[in-house]
């Protein structure tokens, strides 16, 4: 997950709407090459604070105004005394406007310009100014063997706005994109550095708005919004006179035969996480264990759909799918379960089922596909749906006018009427078997206690993430009921149960 250097701004815009935002500064008086020096001496303190004992300089630039970028930076690093080249592989010649003031001004200043080949030596720090925001295809040569050098030196590289290569409106990988170890973005963060592929090719991500004034935001509309623990919605404080009944109360079903585990995982979670009452339906061989596990919770051994009927008028939140599997017993129940009028969160099987068409989605749920069940959900492949992933979610929550948690690197919360949330925090310990169990579980009780779809949502992907970020420091081997007291802290960090 990228990790930020500095404190970044919530809202995310697409390419399309930073280069608006950039010509609006230009509108307003501010001279573009004025703009472009900015982004330089952004990128110069940047890059000092990163290295502060860096005594070489190789700049690859571009020929657009991120290479314009770069050729400025080279003649700040030859000013203060860095030795500095600049291997160009885009033609000098070619620049244009901004770009080519920059290039004259490195120029001047004595910097070493020389032409790129698959043959040039990469010293010292990395600086890639080759490709900007624009890129929407796949990198074409000679950039693609230029990154690819880059990628293969095991020198420290720093971006400029973007990692060449990658796609800024979804993260994508074009192709072949830059492995940066700092990437310095500037005017508006965009979604593709916090999702998809993103992760791998960042680094360090430090914000400089270029002293851009509030009123160039203004009717802009934001592609999305980063989720952080100042924009959470949050769970009122509980009055002293209390009572359990005023907390909902979740009903978890699933855990077939081979798969009581993941049920368990939930139904703690609900639990820990501040439903009032949990109750469980699962297979009459689990009750047991289950008791065991959760002694908290009311445990019904269910052979067959009619014994939920009593059950479902009683209860005011559901959560369905983890362990359910897709044979006679699980799709009875959520054929229950479907009719229900009762807000729901679906996981696992009970999405696999919902994409043959065996159910229709009730109305007020929450979905929680990884891209494996996205795909099958949207009828396309694995891979079409992490191209795109913010476009994936947004697909979902209107197909089935639902709220759509697409899991991965850079989980997306997507609402029917647009809204778009993205949490970029996690760890990679956290790929392992059953954190989605936990995660739909913390969803239902959050539900369960009042929050609409969207907020419960946002809240549990926070807190999840950050809790496996938490617990990922102790490395590999994170299983997913580590997480269940780590959000179970959080969450009383962020809204105390007393005022």
């Amino acid at each position: 997950m990228p990790h930020t250097k500095d404190k970044l701004p919530d809202a995310l815009y697409g390419a399309a709407q930073v280069r608006e935002l950039d010509a609006r500064l230009i509108a307003a008086g501010t001279p573009g090459f004025e703009l472009m020096q900015r982004a330089a001496h952004a990128t110069w303190r940047a890059l000092v604070r990163q290295w502060p004992s860096a005594n070489e300089l190789t700049v690859l630039a571009g020929h657009g105004n991120n290479a314009g970028d770069g050729y400025l930076v080279a003649a700040m690093a030859q000013r203060a005394g860095l030795l500095v080249r600049v291997l160009a592989v885009g033609d000098p010649r070619q620049l244009q406007g901004d770009a080519a003031s920059a290039h004259a001004e490195a120029l001047a200043h004595g910097v070493a310009i020389q032409g790129w080949s698959a043959h040039s030596e990469l010293r010292g720090v990395i600086l890639d100014a080759l490709l900007g925001t624009g890129l929407n295809g796949e990198v074409r040569e000679p950039y693609a063997t230029a990154i690819n050098a880059i990628n293969a030196s095991g020198l420290p590289v720093a971006a400029v706005d973007i990692p060449s290569g990658l796609c800024a409106d979804t993260g994508r990988a074009l192709g072949v994109a830059v492995c940066a170890d700092l990437t310095v973005t500037f005017i508006g963060l965009k979604p593709g550095l916090f999702t998809g592929d993103a992760a791998d090719h960042v680094g360090a991500l430090v914000f400089n708005d270029l002293q851009a004034p509030a009123e160039t935001y203004r009717d802009i509309p934001v592609r999305a919004q980063r989720l952080n623990a100042a924009n959470l919605p949050r769970l009122a404080p509980r009055a002293p006179t209390s009572h359990k009944g005023r907390f909902g109360h979740v009903l978890l079903i699933g855990g077939d035969h081979g798969f009581g585990g993941a049920i368990l995982l939930s139904t703690e979670m609900a639990l820990r996480s501040g439903a009032g009452m949990v109750s469980l339906a699962t297979r009459p061989e689990h009750v047991a264990a289950s008791l065991t596990r959760v002694p908290e919770a009311m445990v019904l051994g269910t052979s067959s759909a009619n014994q939920l009927m009593g059950l479902l008028e009683k209860v005011s939140t559901l959560v369905v799918g983890p362990g359910l599997g897709q044979a006679s017993w699980g799709r009875a129940l959520l054929s229950a379960a479907a009719n229900a009028a009762l807000p729901q969160v679906w996981d696992a099987d009970a999405l696999n089922l919902l994409a043959s068409d065996f159910v229709q989605l009730p109305k007020d749920c929450v979905i929680t596909p990884h891209p494996g069940e996205a795909a099958r959900l949207l009828g396309i492949s694995t891979a079409e749906v992490q191209a795109d992933r913010p476009a994936a979610a947004l697909a979902l929550s209107k197909k089935y006018t639902a709220v759509v948690v697409l899991k991965g690197a850079g989980t997306l919360i997507a609402h029917p009427d647009g809204r778009l949330a993205l949490c970029h925090q996690g760890h990679p310990a956290m790929a392992t078997a059953g954190l989605g169990d936990v995660l739909a579980g913390l969803t239902g009780a959050l539900l369960a206690q009042g929050m609409d779809g969207f907020d419960a949502a946002c809240l549990a992907v926070w807190l999840h993430a950050n809790a496996g970020r938490q617990q990922g420091k102790f490395g590999r081997g994170l299983a997913a009921s580590d997480l269940i007291p780590a959000i179970r802290q959080l969450l009383e960090e962020q809204a105390p149960c007393l005022k």
